[in-house]
């Protein structure tokens, strides 16, 4: 697939450093400070134009208004739900649609307090590793989103809830790690001081379980968070519903999962979904254990939320419990996450769906036999 930054018209500056905003300046023949001020209209001030910057000369603006864009995206539809949980919809220079998830007060969100705002980041559109109870992926990958669009949905969120995100989660559409560069580049960009200003421990990183992406990223010195979505304890489980486990069965998996240990103090977060008569059991629960304690990560279970017209079911709450307190008695950190957003469809990737089905934009229905869950996933 093509790369979002390909088929942009025009580069957009939330995803350059202030070195390639110096050298886009000059070429321009203006003096270096300029792009000093170029980054204090965008990051600081977030300027939404060219047109906004009134310090910078007018035959400037006039050359960046050819060369590059400020912001790509449009919002176009936020959902919101009883418990304050809000989807919002943004639309792409493409005509595409990718997905954002507001989540406020999570204190189960990987040991973050709980009077934080979190932000559920997209990194793609679609996804192609098919994980068999997330919607981002219904209609396969169509592309990667461009660092800038990364960035521009912390952005677009902050100006639409008029609150600073302190937290970011890459867990929405899209495996964020099958677009390592534009990732990379865009925690760089949230984190820096003349950037967005937010905190690397701050920021989690979901994967399906890209063993040698998880190496890669491992190697990056900021002290990031990484949460694995593990969803079974055995090849066995786990394949039923993880293809890419197939590709990183556990043991490579895990073997990457000690070099992450290496190189990084933050604790490990599994995140498993529970899915009646599947990955329920207290055999697994015991696996789970064993598999957790070796890289000594904890766990969010989440009840699968159960979709009518779909055979899979989401445990009763005895065995929930059941599965938690083996995890419990064994001095497992687990939290059972009871989901936010259930009234707004908030499984990554079913907005958009909705919407481009609507629009045309995707033309075949959406599989029958497919699991979606009501909470932020990969």
């Amino acid at each position: 697939m093509t790369n979002a930054a390909a088929l942009l018209p025009l580069p957009g500056l939330l995803g350059f450093s202030p070195e390639e905003m110096t050298e886009l300046v000059t070429s321009f023949g203006q003096p270096g400070f300029r792009a000093k001020q170029l980054v204090e209209w965008i990051f600081e001030k977030r300027a939404a134009s060219f047109e906004a910057m009134t310090n910078l000369p007018k035959p400037l603006r006039e050359a960046l208004t050819k060369a590059a864009v400020v912001r790509t995206m449009t919002l176009t539809q936020v959902e919101g739900s009883a418990d304050t949980t809000q989807k919002i919809l943004l639309k792409l220079h493409d005509g595409r649609f990718v997905e954002t998830v507001l989540i406020p007060a999570s204190p189960a969100l990987y040991g973050e307090k709980s009077d934080r705002l979190t932000l559920c980041v997209s990194s793609q559109v679609g996804c192609a590793y098919d994980c068999k109870f997330c919607a981002s992926g219904l209609a396969g990958f169509t592309r990667n989103l461009s660092a800038a669009e990364i960035v521009e949905q912390v952005v677009q969120a902050e100006a639409h809830s008029g609150q600073r995100i302190d937290n970011i989660v890459f867990m929405g559409m899209g495996e964020p790690l099958a677009n390592f560069s534009n990732l990379t580049r865009a925690i760089e960009v949230l984190n820096a001081d003349w950037g967005i200003g937010i905190g690397a421990r701050r920021m989690t990183v979901s994967t399906s379980g890209l063993a040698p992406q998880i190496k890669k990223l491992a190697n990056i010195p900021l002290q990031i968070r990484l949460a694995i979505s593990l969803h079974g304890a055995s090849d066995e489980v786990r394949n039923q519903i993880m293809p890419v486990n197939q590709k990183y069965p556990l043991d490579e998996l895990f073997e990457a999962l000690s070099y992450w240990k290496q190189h990084h103090k933050q604790r490990l977060t599994f995140e498993y979904i529970l899915i009646a008569g599947i990955n329920d059991t207290l055999e697994q629960a015991r696996s789970l254990v064993k598999r957790a304690r070796s890289v000594e990560a904890k766990v969010n279970l989440i009840p699968y939320n159960t979709v009518e017209g779909l055979s899979w079911q989401r445990p009763d709450e005895a065995q929930q419990d059941a599965f938690l307190k083996v995890l419990s008695d064994a001095g497992i950190p687990a939290t059972l996450r009871r989901e936010k957003g259930h009234d707004i469809a908030a499984a990554c990737g079913q907005l958009r769906l909705k919407h481009e089905t609507g629009l045309g934009i995707i033309e075949s229905p959406i599989p029958s036999k497919r699991i979606t869950i009501g909470t932020p996933g990969t």
